[in-house]
């Protein structure tokens, strides 16, 4: 479920496990990365998402540090879940990042190895249509942990109480659990024309603020239950400084060049008109104080670290090329879902010519904020 942004995963036409289905979908469809490992698939292309976990290391150090109880290891076993896995590799990254900061608290505090002590374990969430296949055969060999997947939507619960120490999200706390009602109504005052909500009609942003805060409450009310009490919650992503409108980012940009591209096609005669003005996305990338007020509000943690992370590689690939296999690896499988692979392939060789035509745009678009947010349950 990660959205990557520099190679994030999947670019050639040779795109493994995604359904050629023709017709509108009569529910969201559900968001996955494009599987596999081919040149087009997520786990060849995620290498942004990456290098912020990177980044991130040290703060996350010192969050783990400073703020987990070895009390919780009491029982010798430490379990570290994953919501919103995708197919790899940068799950596990963060997981074995996680781990290696648990084990260096444990010698730290206790002077002992805690290979001979704790056992870890890592539980992979994401939907049931999550290429699983692809992210097991991929496990590291030499990992110092047992694995497990837990298939579902993570937006309820998937796990018993107490049933995980840390928990992680990466790229994925961006999502609502479907389109607000009457966004894709063109009868309705909450049509929105766009593919996404850019920010700049009010009722529009309201709409998804409104089914992003509820769905978040949701998020946390589930993980609250499945964390054991003191139990901490990380989260890596992105999201607007306050008073920036989404379509001003880069990230915005090109998702404004999909939605062009499709509707290019659509004046083409490849597909109806109808079937793009009815087609929207679930995210909704907050800004940073309707992050911590949402967070505030559900009252299950409390925000230990508020990250602002610089990344390592800018806020964006600026090659129009890398830009769009990117974008294709992430969005590729929810647009393909919706209008047909061949559309999908269409769409994204027209983003690649927009990109390129206003590569000055990118360049001069209002950064977004990387950040970590360390939560730990009440």
């Amino acid at each position: 479920m990660h959205i990557d942004v520099h190679s994030s995963s999947h670019s050639s036409h040779q795109i493994p496990r995604i359904k050629q289905e023709k017709r509108i979908m009569a529910t969201t469809p559900e968001w996955i990365m494009i599987g596999g490992e081919g040149p087009e698939s997520y786990n060849q292309h995620s290498s942004y998402q990456r290098a912020l976990l990177e980044a991130a290391k040290e703060k996350m150090n010192e969050a783990i540090s400073a703020k987990l109880s070895l009390d919780l290891i009491s029982g010798g076993r430490f379990s570290v879940a994953d919501f919103g896995c995708a197919s790899g590799p940068n799950t596990f990254v963060a997981v074995q990042n996680i781990i290696d900061a648990v084990e260096d608290k444990y010698r730290k505090e206790t002077g002992e190895n805690p290979g001979e002590k704790v056992e870890f374990q890592v539980l992979f969430n994401d939907f049931t249509t999550n290429d699983f296949n692809t992210l097991f055969q991929a496990l590291p060999p030499g990992r110092r942990y047992y694995s497990a997947g837990v298939p579902g939507s993570f937006f309820g619960r998937v796990l018993p109480k107490h049933s995980f120490h840390i928990g992680v999200i990466n790229y994925a706390f961006h999502f609502t659990s479907k389109i607000p009602k009457g966004i894709t109504d063109r009868d309705s005052p909450l049509w929105n024309r766009d593919l996404h909500c850019t920010g700049f009609n009010a009722v529009v942003k309201k709409a998804y603020l409104d089914q992003y805060s509820a769905d978040t409450k949701t998020l946390l009310d589930a993980r609250a239950e499945e964390l054991v009490p003191g139990g901490l919650m990380l989260l890596f992503g992105s999201c607007l400084r306050d008073g920036v409108k989404m379509s001003e980012t880069s990230k915005g940009i090109v998702m404004d060049f999909i939605g062009a591209s499709l509707k290019d096609l659509a004046q083409q005669g490849v597909i109806d008109q109808d079937k793009v003005d009815s087609f929207s996305t679930p995210l909704y990338v907050a800004e940073e104080g309707e992050l911590r007020q949402i967070i505030k509000e559900n009252g299950k943690f409390t925000i230990e670290a508020f990250e602002d992370i610089i990344h390592p590689n800018g806020e964006f690939p600026l090659d129009p090329k890398i830009l769009a296999v990117s974008f294709r690896a992430s969005y590729g499988a929810f647009l393909s879902a919706y209008f047909g692979v061949e559309t999908m392939i269409k769409a994204f060789e027209l983003v690649e010519v927009k990109a390129r035509e206003e590569i000055s745009r990118i360049q001069n678009a209002k950064p977004g904020m990387q950040y970590l947010i360390v939560l730990r349950k009440n």
